[in-house]
């Protein structure tokens, strides 16, 4: 069973995978400073930093990987490649195939396309 993702922004009910798909999609940051101190006296400090997200997210906003990481592979240029949401169908697509010849999931062609194919 699909989930149409227009459903699930306007309020509709949410499954564990919308939820994951969503969290790996936008990020999800945690950045926590925790300090225990007695009578002034710093006795315990934990800095927590921690990033959740996916190889997509993570070369759109630029975050810096683990020093080794292999950037020169098949699936990080894969990543790189700006995709957006099907109007239609909301299946993601590479965003310049999308625009350039409509949607390879459900056959969906942008309004340009349609004026091109009538002329």
């Amino acid at each position: 069973m699909t989930t149409d993702r227009s459903t699930m922004r306007a309020g509709g009910p949410a499954t564990v995978a919308d939820i994951i798909d969503r969290v790996l999609d936008k990020g999800l940051v945690i950045n926590a400073d925790i300090a225990v101190s007695l009578a002034g006296v710093e006795l315990l400090s934990i800095r927590i930093r921690a990033v959740l997200a996916s190889l997509d997210a993570a070369a759109r906003y630029g975050l810096q990987l683990p020093a080794g990481s292999n950037l020169d592979t098949d699936a990080w240029r894969q990543a790189v490649i700006i995709k957006d949401d099907c109007p239609k169908c909301g299946k993601r697509s590479a965003q310049a195939a999308l625009l350039a010849e409509g949607c390879p999931w459900c056959g969906w062609v942008p309004v340009r396309i349609k004026k091109q194919m009538i002329a």
